[in-house]
């Protein structure tokens, strides 16, 4: 039996029992092979594979460089573009699609966002997904099976599906964290549990203020102490109704203008005197003024403009509101001066309407707190209060003379009511436990117990192992080694691990690492100092025939402090200070230790971004150097602009390299950095330079060859600076993967100056479960 195709079709797929999905060019279409209907249709060009989901209600279409979700329909959900291939997908048990790229494993949800699970060293074939576990063919065709964290997923998951408690279940007892998470909370409209990620300040501030949670921007702007976060708080406190919190934000600012018309809507009118005082006191004439309006001194005015020289408009003023004597006394010092006043005019006096009474804050509506609000709150109350318990200053905290009722029960009364209760509860306890008296027999015929007969030799203890032994017995990581103070061990394992050889960059930090992870304690004066080594997690609970691993002084946290400092550096220009800051990471990374595979791939990232500064930061400390070689100065700038940067630093070293080559004649090269910096969304300065460099070069040739074609994919030799097109022979550090000449092979690594270059080596190691 034959079914024509409704469609030009290349390729068929399963679509369910009776129905194929066919694929034509740029279409896939459902047809149902029994009715001969076509039942779905959906543009998408080049799909190579099409995966469903277990219950049959998705569909993933994957291309070359794309990811197209659609129900069983083929109506279209979200699309995903890739920069670089797609290799596999498949759906988990809660809808989510898990898909594979050359180098990442992501994540779908059903609404399309999406995000980065893992960083890969080599491609996978995701085959299935189930829980935290991924299985996988690798490239030999072999099963394996890898663990992901998908607490990232699965909470977003949760907040599209208004699945709020399992939202605050994970809230309260993962460790999500990140400006991923926070900027997705706050795009989604959830910004009062973003703020429970967040501590800093400014962050803090922005987030309370989008949420309305005006006590915890009061908080945060104390902190910052900054005129702008004042006024914002202001704004966002008056649109509240809170008058306090806007009384207070204007007078830290000290915007008395402002102040004083608060005042004035919420009648505090004696206040308002107060502020034209303090408006004298400034020497603020129109301050003063405005105050005497708003009070409705005709008199005060009348003495403001007197000041101020002028007497025409105070005569005018006294003599408006019927204060003859000063009007008298101001007409003879005017002389012939005198104004006029019109006449036929009904004089009134200018007021503002009289506040029936002074009010605080503004009543607001009861509302329902919210579901995250509620939970959430109770954790961090006990940290609210205290903040709340150190508030004074401008706050007003005065000590009031209010006798405190618990203190007068706790030092009268409370004495005898507590006696009363505790012979009660010894009654209670004695008569409800029936401890009787019991007739037992005479205690010298009660045998006793012979306890151990003390014998007359010493004999000393057996001494135990010490824990820094046991450190190094466990482990094969040489920052442990390092801690436990075997420093040979900890060479040997770098050695091994990393090709280390050139160990005095290191001396410094295996000295910090061994020091960070003991105490000493000093027990007589003519007695050793008793070293005590210091476990990471260590509790009083734990038992002490079990060892823990080292307390290490050195972090991934602070590994992240040290190369945001070195970004600085780099952007301010101080490229030596900055290339000391790099290289302080390498010489730190191999004595780290992370606890988790995640943290080792970050690891292994932050060694291949502080490779590519050091190296370009090293080739523009020698273009420095060279005064008198315009050739070789614009080569070492264009080879910078090929190391991975951020976009702040590429900005910089294509503008730098842009202009060297343009002053030096050769135009071609220029134009193309000019076209360059204009993909990489410079500032305005920037892109006005790089369009007067654009249309002054034209169609203008090289005046000077370089060794430097942007069109071959090269990297750039660490040792001597010269390209390595595609297909050249090159060697590479085994520790930071520099890339050189093979000439350089056997010498030491000039980027990292740590490890032989060309030598064999087994891999970074700085985790325990790599060893697993």
């Amino acid at each position: 039996k034959k079914s024509p195709l409704p469609i030009g079709t290349d390729v068929i797929y399963y679509a369910g029992t009776g129905n194929v999905l066919c694929r034509a060019e740029d279409r896939v279409a459902i047809f149902d092979l029994q009715q001969r209907l076509v039942l779905g249709e959906l543009q998408a060009s080049a799909v190579k594979y099409v995966i469903w989901s277990n219950d049959m209600e998705s569909v993933a279409l994957l291309s070359k460089h794309a990811v197209v979700i659609a129900n069983k329909k083929l109506v279209h959900r979200c699309t995903l573009h890739e920069t670089i291939r797609v290799k596999s997908g498949a759906w988990d048990e809660n809808g989510v699609f898990i898909y594979s790229t050359l180098n990442h494993i992501k994540y779908c949800l059903p609404n399309g966002d999406s995000g980065i699970i893992k960083t890969l060293d080599v491609p996978i074939y995701i085959t299935k997904v189930a829980g935290n576990t991924i299985a996988f063919l690798d490239r030999d065709g072999k099963n394996k099976i890898i663990t992901v964290d998908a607490s990232e997923y699965i909470f977003k998951l949760a907040l599209l599906r208004k699945r709020y408690d399992h939202v605050m279940s994970m809230i309260k007892n993962s460790q999500l964290c990140g400006q991923a998470v926070i900027s997705y909370l706050q795009q989604k409209g959830f910004p009062e549990v973003a703020l429970h990620f967040v501590k800093d300040e400014k962050t803090r501030f922005n987030l309370a203020l989008e949420s309305g949670n005006i006590q915890i921007a009061v908080a945060s702007a104390k902190e910052l102490d900054d005129k702008d976060h004042w006024y914002r708080l202001g704004i966002e406190a008056l649109r509240q109704g809170n008058v306090g919190i806007v009384e207070y934000a204007y007078q830290r600012t000290k915007n008395f203008d402002r102040l004083a018309f608060l005042y004035l809507l919420t009648g505090y009118l004696d206040k308002v005197g107060f502020m034209s005082k303090i408006a004298g006191q400034n020497n603020n004439l129109m301050g003063q003024f405005h105050n005497a309006l708003y009070l409705g001194d005709a008199k005060k005015r009348v003495e403001i403009l007197e000041n101020a020289g002028q007497l025409p408009l105070a005569y005018v003023t006294a003599a408006t509101h019927g204060l003859t004597e000063i009007a008298d006394r101001l007409a003879g010092e005017l002389g012939e001066d005198v104004p006029s006043l019109p006449e036929g005019k009904t004089r009134s006096l200018l007021i503002p309407p009289a506040p029936l009474t002074a009010c605080g804050d503004w009543p607001l509506l009861r509302v329902m707190r919210g579901i995250f609000e509620g939970g959430l709150d109770a954790t961090g109350r006990a940290e609210q209060e205290e903040d709340y318990d150190d508030a004074g200053g401008d706050w007003g905290d005065e000590d009031l003379e209010i006798v405190d009722a618990s203190n007068v029960i706790e030092n009268g009364d409370a004495g005898h009511a507590d006696e009363s209760e505790t012979n009660e509860e010894d009654g209670d306890e004695e008569g409800g436990w029936d401890l009787e008296d019991l007739e037992l027999p005479p205690e010298a015929d009660t045998p006793k117990a012979r306890g151990p007969e003390r014998s007359a030799l010493f004999v000393a203890p057996t001494p135990g192992m010490p824990v820094s032994q046991i450190w190094t017995q466990k482990s094969s990581l040489a920052g442990e080694h390092a801690a436990a103070g075997n420093f040979d061990t900890a060479m040997r394992l770098l050695s091994r691990q990393l090709g280390i050889k050139n160990f005095a960059p290191l001396k410094a930090l295996f000295l910090d690492a061994h020091m960070g992870s003991h105490t000493f304690l000093r027990a007589f004066a003519s007695a050793p100092v008793i070293p005590i080594a210091v476990e990471k997690g260590w509790s009083e609970s734990a038992s002490p025939n079990v060892r823990g691993p080292p307390a290490l002084v050195f972090s991934f946290a602070q590994m992240d402090d040290k190369l945001k400092a070195a970004y600085k550096a780099t952007t301010e220009g101080k490229f030596p200070e900055a290339l000391r800051q790099f290289l302080n990471i390498l010489y730190t990374i191999p004595l780290l230790v992370v606890d988790s595979r995640r943290e080792v791939d970050e690891v292994k990232e932050l060694i291949e971004i502080v490779r590519e500064y050091v190296l370009g930061l090293r080739m523009e400390v020698k273009r420095k150097e060279l005064k008198n070689d315009a050739t070789r100065q614009q080569e070492l700038a264009a080879y910078f602009t090929n190391c991975k940067l951020q976009k702040v630093h590429m900005r910089l070293v294509l503008t730098s390299a842009m202009g060297l080559c343009f002053k030096g004649g050769n135009y071609a090269t220029a134009a193309n950095f000019a076209r360059m910096l204009l993909d990489n969304g410079p500032n305005e300065a920037q892109a006005k330079k790089a369009r007067q460099v654009l249309q002054a070069c034209g169609d203008r040739k090289d005046a000077h060859q370089l060794n430097y074609d942007f069109r071959n994919p090269f990297v750039v030799c660490g040792a001597t600076f010269v390209p390595i097109y595609r297909g050249q022979k090159d060697v590479s550090c085994p520790y930071c993967a520099s890339r050189f000449v093979p000439s350089v092979e056997g010498q030491l690594c000039s980027i990292c100056e740590l490890s032989v270059v060309g030598a064999d080596a087994s891999g970074l190691l700085c985790s325990p479960t790599q060893s697993r």
